[in-house]
């Protein structure tokens, strides 16, 4: 079964990787912005092995955003990869200092504190000088990414999705699984087992944040442009969690196939009603928490079972 798994996998990676070759450009921006959410779905499934909820993509996003844009800005000629790493780089050191301050709480205090973050690095940014920011207004930059190719737009996308995908399979295959399954369990036993739980919850913490400003610096470098309201908005955090949600969680291929789904879809129900969609995806969160808990992979996985 494993084996077939990964066949799939390289057939649909092959399939996706040639999409520009004979696509038009609306279906191309849909499918990089559906993998852009599918990283962040992703990233976020990875915290969640280990038992503790954040809340924090939003804030997190808009952090290695902003750090990717502002070097731009204030660096014109440097390749626009590097201020996306960079970005990726400033939303983990935030990680580490936030993580080192707060992950000794669990549960719902954690998750509290994590839900602020967005709000709070958007004050912050509205108030620190307009010369570094750009305040409210925030910074548009004189050229997007690539000057605009669409082709090479989501080979970037794609390439960052599938660093998201590798890490998530290096967690699930490797020692780190059992820590993490271990911590998610009985965080008692594993402190007998020898396990530095503070130290694993830090360190994932700031892989999976180090991602999520990954993709917000690419999203910035994308659309040339960043605000405090757009790159802070809940949005960024309650997508990607519906996606690992309903395509089921503390796994590599739920959150990718959840994003699947509901990314397409929302582009359809944009179509409908643009400024209440997100009303749905709440929606969905709560049918999927009380009738499938462990989204469509539990379905499968029951289905496989009984054959």
């Amino acid at each position: 079964m494993k084996n077939w798994k990964w066949i799939i996998f390289a057939a649909v990676f092959a399939l996706m990787a040639s999409l520009p070759l004979y696509t038009g450009s609306y279906f191309l921006h849909t499918i990089f912005i559906v993998m852009i959410y599918m990283s962040l779905a992703l990233s976020w499934d990875m915290l969640v092995r280990t038992g503790q909820i954040s809340f924090g993509i939003a804030g997190l996003f808009g952090v290695g955003s902003y750090a990717s844009c502002v070097l731009q800005a204030f660096t014109p000629g440097l390749n626009p990869l590097i201020s996306i790493v960079f970005g990726g780089a400033i939303a983990g050191i935030v990680a580490l200092m936030i993580g080192l301050a707060t992950l000794k709480l669990r549960g719902m205090y954690f998750a509290i504190i994590t839900l602020a973050m967005a709000e709070i690095f958007r004050v912050i940014i509205r108030n620190l000088p307009d010369t570094w920011t750009g305040g409210a207004m925030g910074i548009v930059l004189p050229n997007a990414i690539f000057n605009g190719d669409l082709k090479l737009t989501y080979w970037m996308v794609m390439t960052i999705t599938l660093i998201t995908i590798v890490v998530s399979e290096i967690f699930n295959k490797s020692r780190i699984h059992f820590a993490i399954t271990s911590i998610r369990n009985d965080e008692i036993v594993a402190m007998s087992s020898g396990i530095d739980i503070f130290k694993y919850l830090v360190a994932i913490f700031v892989i999976t944040s180090i991602l999520q400003g990954l993709v917000g610096g690419a999203y910035t470098q994308i659309y040339g442009s960043v605000n405090p309201d757009a790159n802070f908005s809940a949005t960024w955090s309650l997508l990607p969690l519906a996606m690992a949600l309903f395509g089921g969680m503390h796994t590599t291929w739920g959150p990718i196939i959840g994003a699947l789904i509901l990314g397409l879809a929302s582009e359809y129900l944009k179509l409908f009603i643009p400024y209440g969609y997100l009303i749905v995806y709440g929606i969905i969160i709560i049918l999927v928490i009380l009738f499938l808990p462990k989204g469509i992979m539990g379905l499968i996985q029951k289905f496989t079972e009984k054959k």
